[in-house]
C-alpha cells in the first residue's frame, strides 16, 4: 500500500509557522526597529570616518613637525658628542685614581668580612656541639638511671633554678 500524501504535511505547517513569523514580525513592527538600528550603524561608521580622515591629517601634521625636531636634534647630537667626550676624559682620569682607593676599601672590607663569617661558623659548630653534648648525656643518663633517680636530678635542677637565676 501506498501511503497517501495530505496537504497537511509538515512541510505545510512548517511555512505556515514562517508565514505567521514574519507576518508577527510586520506586525509589530520589528522592520522599522531593523531599519533604524541600521540607520544609526551607518550614521556611527560616517562618523567615525570623519574622525580617522581627522586623525590622519593631524598624523601627517604631526610627522612633518617630527621630521624638523629630528633635524634639530641630530645637529644637538653632535654638539652633546664633542662635550661628552670631553667629560668622559676627565672622568677616565678621575676614575683610575678613585679605583685604587675603592679597590684598598674593598680589599679591607672582605677580610673584615671573612673574619666575620669564621667567628660565625666557630660560634655554629660550638652550638652543634654543645647540642650534640646535651644529647648524649641526656641518653646517658636515660640509659644508666632509674626513674626515680632521674626524677631527683630534676627536682635537684629545679631547686637551684632559683639560685642560678637570681
Amino acid at each position: 500500500m501506498e501511503a497517501e500524501e495530505s496537504i497537511f504535511g509538515p512541510e505545510f505547517f512548517v511555512a505556515l509557522a514562517f508565514v505567521l513569523f514574519v507576518g508577527l514580525l510586520l506586525w509589530k513592527k520589528v522592520h522599522l526597529l531593523i531599519i533604524s538600528a541600521l540607520d544609526k550603524r551607518a550614521a556611527d561608521i560616517k562618523s567615525q570616518l570623519e574622525e580617522a580622515r581627522a586623525l590622519r591629517d593631524e598624523a601627517h601634521s604631526l610627522l612633518a613637525q617630527s621630521q624638523r625636531e629630528q633635524r634639530d636634534a641630530a645637529a644637538q647630537v653632535k654638539e652633546i658628542a664633542i662635550q661628552a667626550e670631553r667629560e668622559a676624559k676627565v672622568q677616565r682620569e678621575t676614575a683610575e685614581r678613585d679605583m685604587e682607593e675603592t679597590m684598598a676599601r674593598r680589599l679591607a672590607m672582605a677580610e673584615e668580612k671573612i673574619a666575620q663569617a669564621e667567628a660565625a661558623a666557630v660560634k655554629e659548630v660550638r652550638e652543634v656541639a654543645v647540642g650534640i653534648a646535651a644529647a648524649a648525656a641526656r641518653q646517658l643518663l636515660a640509659a644508666h638511671l632509674s626513674a626515680k633517680e632521674q626524677s631527683a636530678l630534676v627536682d635537684d635542677a629545679i631547686g637551684g633554678l632559683d639560685k642560678k637565676l637570681h
